[in-house]
């Protein structure tokens, strides 16, 4: 089955990072995508920029749009990782290695739609 791990974290955590810090961080988020990859279960994943770079359209014509962020939420949505994975358990131990999570995030695990 296909997962998409969602991650989420207070922005404002890493913005302000120094540059050793910021090295430390990615570190972290470089291993976890090797051991992921190595593992054979990664599919893709990206980083997205900044909440407050987003745009949302609310209108079918697509003119209507507004400039983000959007939630009244104390974390926003940084990226994803697309995994294989056999069942939910396997998908929630992979998202739980996730290096945001000691720093307060959390990764939402959403199955991915199957169409035919």
């Amino acid at each position: 089955m296909r997962y998409a791990l969602l991650i989420y974290s207070d922005e404002s955590t890493y913005m302000n990072l120094t540059p050793e810090e910021m090295e430390e961080n990615m570190g972290r988020w470089f291993s976890y995508t090797n051991d992921l990859r190595e593992s054979g279960k990664m599919l893709g994943g990206e980083a997205l920029q900044p909440a407050s770079t987003a745009r949302i359209v609310r209108d079918a014509s697509g003119a209507i749009a507004s400039d983000g962020p959007f939630a009244e939420t104390k974390e926003q949505l940084g990226g994803f990782y697309t995994i294989e994975a056999d069942n939910d358990e396997e998908a929630a131990v992979w998202a739980s290695k996730m290096p945001n999570i000691p720093d307060g995030g959390f990764v939402e695990i959403r199955q991915l739609r199957e169409f035919e």
